[in-house]
């Protein structure tokens, strides 16, 4: 049985359909019931349990031979970092009474660093409380970032034709993957048949892209000319918080994007191996444009 926390989210779905057509059991972890049907379709078992609710959580993991996880964000969260602290301590409470054999993390690049990159840092933490548990194998899975994080600035880019870019300069070129990507490889780890007590896996797509090569596949898709457009530094927490975050949250994005600029947001040299997903940027912002 494998257990996956985060089921109705994009990588969560995406590795349980794969197991599924593997033939594995899966056990879907959700929140709210109401979205168990498409996964009932795929013949999942279910189970309700809200991360603060140790029982029905620990609950949920029990009796699973392996167990994924994936840490929520609340980009409204007034104390942002501490409400996340929070969610990994539940987690790695759960799993600790759990006890599954093997724990696959979905964290992120840049996850290695201690300070200074912003909303990275519940990552690091997360990683932290994860190698303190007594468990067979643990898998940390370092996602790039989701190409699908680009869905806003997308729809506004295509009817305006400026795309506008916390990265800097336009030329650099970014790691980034589709969330299916992230599922479809966190199933093939799962699956493998290896006994490495830590393993650490660099998720990213087929090649890196910068923000001009964003706007360029946009314009493409939009049939205009799409033109990336530095936004500047002094704006960057306004601009985050009309998007509707956090004033809390938005400041750690600021320090994420800073950390970015900087080139810390990348693989952990020499540490772990690097897994390429297969879609590309076109193919993500199609998605993204045509919902």
């Amino acid at each position: 049985m494998h257990a996956i926390l985060g089921a109705t989210g994009k990588v969560g779905r995406t590795t349980i359909a794969a197991l599924r057509k593997a033939g594995v059991p899966v056990r879907a972890v959700l929140r709210d019931g109401s979205k168990a049907q498409a996964l009932l379709d795929l013949g999942c078992e279910i189970a309700i349990a809200d991360i603060h609710d140790h029982r029905a959580l620990t609950a949920a993991f029990e009796g699973a031979s392996a167990v994924q996880i994936i840490c929520p964000v609340d980009i409204r969260a007034t104390e942002a970092y501490s409400c996340m602290r929070r969610l990994v301590d539940r987690i790695g409470d759960a799993l600790s009474a759990a006890k599954p054999r093997t724990i696959l993390a979905i964290s992120d690049y840049g996850a290695q660093h201690s300070s200074g990159t912003g909303v990275t840092l519940i990552f690091h933490a997360l990683e932290a409380r994860l190698r303190q548990l007594e468990t067979e194998r643990l898998i940390l899975l370092r996602s790039a970032e989701h190409m699908e994080n680009w869905a806003r600035l997308a729809k506004v880019a295509a009817d305006s034709g400026r795309l506008p870019s916390f990265y800097h300069p336009l030329t650099k070129l970014l790691p980034t993957i589709s969330a299916y990507d992230v599922g479809s490889i966190a199933a093939e780890l799962l699956l493998e048949k290896q006994d490495t007590a830590l393993r650490i896996v660099h998720a990213e797509g087929p090649r890196r892209y910068t923000p001009n090569d964003v706007a360029a596949a946009i314009g493409l898709l939009a049939g205009r000319e799409v033109v990336a457009k530095p936004l500047p530094e002094t704006e960057w927490q306004a601009a985050l918080m009309r998007a509707g975050l956090s004033e809390d949250y938005a400041r750690l994005l600021v320090e994420l994007y800073t950390a970015h600029n900087a080139d810390r947001i990348d693989v952990e040299k020499d540490v772990g191996e690097i897994r390429r997903g297969t879609i590309e940027l076109v193919e993500a912002l199609r998605r993204i444009l045509s919902a």
